[in-house]
């Protein structure tokens, strides 16, 4: 698995590099060797950093953000994130990863049993505006919700703007897979 990593508004010590690879290594247990793991380190205001681990492989991806105070505890909490992604989803990731993998005993010690089933509690009915990208921006701010689902008068798509951790917006522009 090639590591990458990437700093923004953040200098990585060497000592911080060489622990996220060490410890991003193991995970190759995991993946074929084309998989690649694109680590990013941010400040994202005085005394917060965030890092963001995705990995590629296979067409699919895998992906943890943490923010803390303390660059060295992220990588401690983003990892044992995506190992459980990576268990949990075993059965749709399929043969996109490596099943003996999955049969050895967990690189992190298992956390605590506190996820709770998710289950559907409410369902909306939405009627979509046709408007541009920035009158969904205004209803989104309008309404104080993390996101605002619409229909782009330019593109006659379904669109989702929303509100990143960092503050900015984000929008989703939806292609229809068939």
């Amino acid at each position: 698995m090639r590591i990458e990593i990437n700093a923004r508004n953040y200098r990585v010590s060497d000592r911080l590099r060489e622990i996220i690879d060490k410890k991003m290594e193991k995970f190759s247990r995991y993946f074929e060797d084309d998989a690649k793991a694109v680590v990013t380190l941010r400040e994202v205001g005085k005394d917060k950093y965030a890092m963001e681990i995705t990995i590629f492989f296979g067409g699919n991806m895998v992906r943890s953000e943490v923010v803390s105070d303390n660059m060295y505890n992220n990588i401690d909490i983003a990892l044992p994130k995506i190992e459980g992604q990576i268990r949990k989803h075993r059965t749709k990731l399929g043969k996109k990863i490596k099943q003996t993998a999955i049969d050895e005993a967990s690189i992190y010690e298992p956390q605590p049993a506190q996820e709770k089933k998710r289950e559907l509690v409410r369902t909306k009915t939405l009627d979509l505006k046709k408007i541009s990208v920035e009158e969904a921006l205004e209803e989104m701010e309008l309404v104080d919700h993390d996101f605002y689902i619409f229909l782009n008068e330019k593109t006659g798509k379904v669109n989702v703007v929303y509100r990143r951790t960092d503050g900015n917006a984000g929008l989703l522009d939806l292609s229809y897979a068939g």
